[in-house]
């Protein structure tokens, strides 16, 4: 059970009003770390910035959290800056639930200015601020859930967390503080990132799932993963007796081809013969295929039942298990039938990717580069070492393998559940950009028949493109191609666009970016970059983009 509830996120976006609210409902008594700050020194805030510095301030904030955490459970809110210095954001995530409060600059801005509170930011030019605004966002997306304040009363705000802190506490000690939060209002769902996590899947599963048993329980997972680890998740399924009946295991062929209406049809007919019922339970073994086919399988059969990802690629543990986008690949392109069928857990076990073939270990590295790119410079640097490691691995990529890679797994997958908390179904616009890299990305895998090219490094070609696209419009540094193109070849990627682009490959690959999803009319909203952590959507001409692309 987290024993404190600390509330981050840059100023004014309710912390001490939710707050307050909050703990009247958890029954916990409510501190303020600035007032407690101020108690301690005897001065407002403002007059330790003034006579002591921020690292005077800093210094004297660092020690009263240190006091809270060590004393009886309370909800906690924080300052803006808090969580961007030193360790306190480990020491909060330690000692209990750590939720990020997030509205946007000008809604926060304008809450400031009403307010009574004297803010020594109010200080700060436009520019400042909002510099100082993107630059925190990296800390706060690391909390373990986030809840959108601008467009809710703190009564509703403080009653959603209070369900959202409910549902934390149904999880193990050894899965709370592994855990990032997809906070929805119509349920929460842990993504709990933790080595071993899928021989303890049916014992996280029995505690979230609380006395809502299933009937019965079949795993979904293809002929490669299945041999592999489809018993071992079988008996850690079976050893917590979850249900009476034993859990079937359901195969499907391994690769691309199997997202297809026949083999939907085929594990339908399999699950119902099996004597699955509307309160049964699917868990997806696998990777984006097996966890889109068993997602969408779930969410058609009897209209909807219960799906719990089990990702065993890395691709699949930092973008496609999170999120509740499941579907299925039609002639005319990928994903263009399915649904959105949210999870009820997600379950990473970085372990699995030491039987991941060395290919699929690397290819994952373009939706790891799309994070740091989309993130900011310090997980960027980040996963450019890693990206190191992988090439010093050489033929044994899995000897890369490490907490660090854990930590970056981590991290990817917190800012996945961040983005699909704030935009589940892509009505904001946040989400799509997560398609950072997948214009061109998707028109190559289309052009190869989704055949000898995996979606991965088909996402780190169009990485390249994105960084060009973006060059050319006078949103980003040329350099930053450049950038990103070596990272790509460091993690044994194949980074040569241009090669894509001439001949008969350009004709098709060109060709298939008019069926992109993106696409309205003659436009395509297309994921430009400014910098790094500064990604936007801009709108351009399809014509305009295949003259850009072009070598």
């Amino acid at each position: 059970m987290p024993r404190h509830v600390f509330l981050t996120g840059f100023m004014a976006t309710g912390k001490s009003t939710v707050g307050r609210q909050l703990a009247a409902r958890l029954r916990r008594p409510f501190l303020d770390l600035d007032d407690a700050v101020e108690a301690e020194a005897g001065h407002t805030v403002a007059d330790i910035f003034a006579s002591e510095g921020e690292i005077g301030f800093r210094r004297r904030e660092r020690a009263a959290l240190q006091r809270i955490a060590d004393g009886p459970a309370a909800v906690i809110a924080t300052g803006g800056g808090a969580a961007c210095h030193g360790d306190n954001l480990a020491q909060m995530r330690r000692s209990g639930l750590t939720i990020a409060l997030t509205a946007p600059l000008a809604t926060a801005r304008a809450r400031a200015d009403a307010g009574e509170r004297e803010r020594p930011l109010l200080r700060a030019t436009e520019a400042e601020l909002e510099a100082l605004y993107r630059s925190r966002e990296p800390m706060y997306r690391q909390a373990h859930a986030c809840v959108r304040t601008e467009d809710s009363e703190p009564a509703l705000l403080a009653r959603e967390i209070a369900a959202l802190v409910a549902r934390a506490e149904t999880l193990p000690d050894d899965a709370q503080e592994q855990a990032s939060w997809v906070a929805l209002r119509e349920g929460a769902y842990p993504v709990v990132v933790a080595e071993g996590g899928s021989d303890r899947v049916g014992t996280w599963l029995r505690s979230v799932l609380g006395e809502r048993r299933p009937s019965r329980v079949a795993v979904v997972s293809d002929d490669n993963v299945a041999p592999l680890h489809g018993e071992r998740v079988r008996r850690a399924i079976d050893g917590a007796d979850l249900c009476e009946r034993p859990c079937s295991l359901h195969t499907v062929a391994a690769g691309e081809r199997s997202k297809r209406f026949e083999v939907l049809g085929r594990l339908v007919d399999e699950l119902v013969a099996e004597g699955l019922d509307r309160s049964s339970l699917v868990v997806a073994l696998g990777g984006g295929v097996v966890g889109d086919l068993a997602g969408f399988t779930a969410a058609c059969l009897y209209r909807g039942v219960p799906v719990v990802q089990v990702p065993s690629t890395l691709l699949a543990m930092t973008d496609a298990a999170i999120g509740g986008k499941t579907g299925i690949d039609i002639a005319a392109g990928k994903n263009l039938v399915g649904a959105f069928w949210q999870p009820r857990m997600v379950v990473v076990d970085p372990a699995l990717l030491a039987t991941l073939p060395a290919r699929e270990l690397r290819a994952a590295f373009g939706e790891l580069i799309k994070y740091g790119l989309l993130d900011g410079e310090e997980l960027y640097a980040r996963i450019e070492a890693l990206a190191d490691a992988l090439a010093a691995a050489g033929d044994e990529p899995g000897a890369a393998l490490s907490p660090a890679f854990t930590e970056i797994i981590r991290r990817c997958a917190a800012i996945k559940c961040w983005i699909v908390t704030r935009d589940q179904r892509e009505q904001t616009g946040e989400r799509a950009l997560l398609n950072l890299g997948h214009t061109v990305g998707h028109a190559i895998e289309a052009a190869c028949a989704y055949e000898g090219m995996l979606h991965g490094e088909a996402v780190a070609l169009g990485l390249v493109a994105a960084c060009r696209v973006s060059a050319r419009l006078g949103q980003c540094a040329d350099g930053l191609e450049e950038r990103v193109r070596a990272t790509v070849e460091r993690a044994g990627l194949d980074a040569d666009l241009d090669r894509w682009l001439r001949g008969d490959d350009a004709e098709r690959v060109l060709g298939f970016l008019a069926t992109d999803k993106k696409r309205a009319g003659k436009r395509i909203g297309f994921v430009t970059i400014g910098a790094m952590g500064d990604c936007g959507i801009t709108p351009i001409e399809l014509a305009e983009l295949v003259r850009i692309l072009r070598p």
